[in-house]
């Protein structure tokens, strides 16, 4: 429905370039799985009104060109660290199954 409706929008991140998003809330899912320059090339989109989401678990990376810490997500809430317009948050507990984090914790 909120696809239907417009209210929703997915877009790949090969389409963002050139763009100037406004009045939006945007979410970034899977931040951990991007560079540091994907990461500002997304961010450098944002415009007046609009607010910035990066979602991502440093843990779970598939990416072969970033790791746990340098990967787009830490790159960028370790920079913005400190100002006055971002705001970082880290959850702790985990709510996976526990197959799931088992194979998480040994594989």
């Amino acid at each position: 429905k909120l696809l239907d409706s417009g209210l929703v929008e997915i877009e790949a991140l090969c389409f963002i370039r050139g763009r100037s998003i406004a009045r939006r809330f945007f979410i970034l899912d899977e931040a951990q799985q991007l560079t540091p320059h994907e990461v500002k090339t997304v961010i450098t989109r944002i415009s007046e009104g609009s607010k910035m989401v990066l979602i991502g678990d440093p843990d779970q990376i598939d990416n072969p060109y970033v790791d746990s810490r340098s990967n787009g997500l830490v790159y960028c809430a370790n920079r913005m660290r400190g100002q006055a317009i971002s705001a970082h948050v880290q959850l702790t507990k985990g709510e996976r199954s526990p197959l799931a984090e088992l194979a998480a914790d040994l594989l």
